[in-house]
Order: C-alpha cells, then sequence, then structure tokens
C-alpha cells in the first residue's frame, strides 16, 4: 500500500470518527449544558432574596381630565402584599372608590412571572407618543434591582399602538396591562362579592 493510500485511509478514518455516534452523544451533551445554563422564570423566583420579595412594588395608572374632571383608575402591588385599588369617575355622580385587600404569596409569584414573560422589564419608553389631552398611562414597576417607571398616552386599542414609532414595544406594555387589570378585577371582584356564588 502506498503512502497516498494510507494517508486517504487515515483521513476517511478521521472524518467517520467526527460522524460517529460517539461523537453525536458529545454534541447533544454541550446542547444539554448550554440550555441548562440558561434560567427559566421559575429559577429567578425561586433565587430572590426575602428582602428583594419585600422591595417588589408595582403601580398602575390610566387616567385624564375631562368634562366630569379627574378620573383615572389605579392600582398598586406593595410590600406586605397588599393591594391597593382606586377607581374614580365622576359620570352619573359616582365617588371614588377605594379597596385594599391583601393576597397571597402565590397571587404575588403569578403577578412576577407574568411581567417576567411579558418582557417588559427590558423596554424603554422613549420612542413611545407622550401623555396629550387623551390622558396618560403610567405603570412603575420595582423587581429585583430592577426599578423601571413608562409613561404614555391613553392607549385605546392595538391600532394606536400600530400607528406609534415603537409598535412592538408598545405592544408589551399593552398586553401586560390587559393580563394586570383582568387580574385586579378578578381579585376586587371576588373578595368584595355581596352575594358569594
Amino acid at each position: 500500500m502506498s503512502d497516498v493510500d494510507t494517508k486517504i485511509e487515515l483521513a476517511t478514518d478521521s472524518a467517520m470518527d467526527i460522524t460517529s455516534p460517539e461523537n453525536d452523544n458529545n454534541k447533544t451533551t454541550a446542547t444539554a449544558t448550554s440550555s441548562s445554563e440558561t434560567q427559566t422564570t421559575e429559577d429567578i423566583l425561586k433565587t430572590e432574596t426575602q428582602k428583594q420579595k419585600d422591595d417588589f412594588y408595582l403601580r398602575y395608572y390610566v387616567g385624564h381630565k375631562g368634562k366630569y374632571g379627574h378620573e383615572f383608575l389605579e392600582f398598586e402591588f406593595r410590600s406586605g402584599n397588599k393591594l391597593r385599588y382606586a377607581n374614580n369617575s365622576h359620570y352619573k355622580s359616582e365617588n371614588l372608590i377605594r379597596k385594599e385587600v391583601c393576597v397571597s404569596d402565590g397571587v404575588i409569584s403569578e403577578i412576577k412571572k407574568v411581567i417576567l414573560d411579558s418582557g417588559i422589564m427590558l423596554e424603554d419608553d422613549k420612542n413611545w407618543p407622550e401623555p396629550d389631552v387623551v390622558g396618560k398611562q403610567e405603570l412603575e414597576i420595582v423587581f429585583k434591582d430592577e426599578h423601571i417607571s413608562f409613561s404614555t398616552t391613553k392607549i385605546g386599542s392595538l391600532m394606536d399602538v400600530e400607528k406609534s414609532d415603537d409598535p412592538e414595544g408598545l405592544k408589551v406594555m399593552f398586553y401586560l396591562i390587559q393580563d394586570l387589570k383582568c387580574l385586579v378585577f378578578s381579585l376586587i371582584g371576588l373578595h368584595f362579592k355581596i352575594k358569594p356564588i
């Protein structure tokens, strides 16, 4: 056998080693290791210290000043698992509605999960529409070591979102607010229902 044949045979053997099942297992292991390095939402919540749990804060406000005065909806989750809710509508001589309830750790964990999954902590409101005569909305979140505060105009529909300079970022805020409102209305409704089912 010539030197050339020997070199070809060696090259073929090394090529076969690359595609052998043993090397495939190594690839799988490497992939599994890299995917395990990315933290899930549950992992992030589990690593929270007690201080970070106590420091959690979320506030949402939407309102405007118009024919009936200053009308607004505001809710906040504070330390001690307190939910405070205020709804001021002067329409048909309605009065200010204020409610305060304590919620469980499970509710707070779910809110944190919704916030993390939404991606709102990565957004920036510099290209969002400024508050105007239509009204304004504010979202403030303190979570772990991050503190965000957004302010933009009142958003009526997804069409308003699409017309903005940052539709993707504003869409994140829009959907997060919808989720949070549904949760808060459900909690308040369940807690203060006059005739429980």
